[in-house]
């Protein structure tokens, strides 16, 4: 096979595997909600029989906010500056390993009993809890084990001390809302026996004007749902009509497409984030004309990453699609992404602290139009010709900002 063809067919591939990502994930509304779903077995935590069925319990303590030394932000906007005062919770007691054993021990009835004085105040909620062999003759080996609070007023959750908070996180293990659901998958895959340890921090709310009540629990089970009981898209009907075999390589015979999510203006840009300490991965993608950047977790949960991620003009309704396109992560900089921005003409990289470095907004003197498509391979030419306001000039020119359906993107050939 010589160079060009070579080059064509891993065009071919990029360019398929860009499609089959787009209609698989990004098809905004998560079309199959396991929130909803009803679980094939529960232990309400808030009862006897019910918290020994998962050898659950409690521990509790008041929150007191104390004050510390720290930092101001430095010229590098982290906590380098001069030394200040501040204020912390006291005490921190995610650890996995936190020593609990002073704090006074309750039964699972009295998670209703009003705590925290009222007005500004936290309590901390610990307990454990282990995997049975079988809850309510439903056998948990296999299943998904996702623990579900309801804290008045306000709550977050740790697990095993992890909290993993991420960009345009709705719930989960941090706040979900005025007296909201807390829902935190602990395991997708039980096994018997397998113990997580758990830290609630629980908040009077609202923080602008703390009323006069106080801090109790609601709610609080484990729920089971069977593997395969819910899914995070459904069935969708589509045809691979192939004019190379490589393309097996992107899309293997029998695959199953699903549609996960709906009710976007457009959709463009799709990159995923992967795993790393802090965080599980996730999908990345555009919604151009809607500006806005989501976020899609295997788990399904859907939420905006970014809003006005392309444009904040005056002028943005005389935009048919202002916001961004495409998306990368450099690996080099993990916790970075590139984004073209449509509407601002420029290509940006979102930093770890949230500020923006421009990456690009001219060529030779000019602005850019709209950059789409991003690519950090440094050695990727594109071959079509840069088009502004419907003028043409023929290019071959390297560049990093390509439209996928108007050019093909080849490696230089080695010298």
């Amino acid at each position: 096979m010589n160079s060009t063809n070579s080059a064509s067919r891993i065009a071919v591939v990029a360019i398929m595997a860009c499609l089959l990502w787009s209609a698989r994930l990004i098809a905004g509304i998560p079309t199959a909600d396991w929130r909803n779903a009803r679980p094939d077995a529960i232990a309400d935590l808030r009862t006897d029989d019910g918290a020994k069925l998962v050898d659950a319990t409690w521990r509790t303590r008041d929150a007191a906010i104390v004050d510390v030394d720290h930092r101001a932000p430095g010229p590098d906007l982290k906590a380098t500056g001069a030394r200040v005062r501040t204020k912390n919770v006291d005490p921190v007691a995610t650890a996995a390993d936190f020593d609990d054993s002073s704090w006074d021990r309750i039964a699972p009835a009295t998670l209703q009993a009003r705590r925290g004085n009222g007005r500004l105040s936290f309590t901390w909620y610990h307990t454990t809890v282990t995997i049975p062999a079988e809850l309510g003759g439903f056998r948990t080996a296999g299943s998904t084990a996702v623990l579900e609070v309801v804290a008045d007023d306000y709550a977050e959750i740790s697990v095993n001390g992890k909290l993993q908070p991420v960009l345009g996180q709705v719930g989960g293990g941090v706040a979900s809302g005025w007296n909201a659901p807390n829902r935190v998958i602990l395991t997708r895959a039980a096994r018997p026996r397998e113990r997580f340890t758990i830290a609630i921090l629980a908040a009077n709310a609202p923080f602008s004007d703390p009323p006069a009540n106080y801090i109790w629990i609601r709610s609080a089970a484990l729920l089971f749902f069977a593997p395969g009981h819910y899914s995070a898209g459904e069935p969708a009907t589509f045809e691979v009509v192939k004019f190379d075999a490589a393309i097996d390589q992107v899309i293997p015979p029998g695959a199953r497409l699903e549609k996960l999510a709906d009710g976007f203006g457009f959709t463009e840009g799709p990159v995923w984030s992967p795993s790393r300490a802090d965080h599980e991965g996730y999908l990345l993608f555009s919604d151009p004309n809607n500006n806005r950047i989501y976020r899609w977790t295997p788990d399904g949960d859907l939420s905006v990453f970014r809003a006005n991620s392309g444009y904040t003009g005056a002028d943005i309704g005389q935009y048919k699609q202002p916001g961004s396109n495409g998306l990368a992560i450099d690996p080099t900089r993990p916790g970075t992404l590139t984004i073209c921005e449509h509407g601002n003409r420029r290509i940006t990289r979102l930093e770890k602290n949230g500020t923006i470095t421009v990456l690009a907004d001219r060529f030779e003197g000019k602005r850019l139009n709209s950059p789409t498509i991003w690519s950090t391979d440094p050695t990727a030419r594109s071959t079509s010709p840069i088009r502004r306001s419907g003028c043409r000039s023929s290019s071959t020119i390297p560049r990093r900002s390509c439209d996928s359906a108007a050019c093909s993107v080849e490696r230089p050939a080695a010298t």
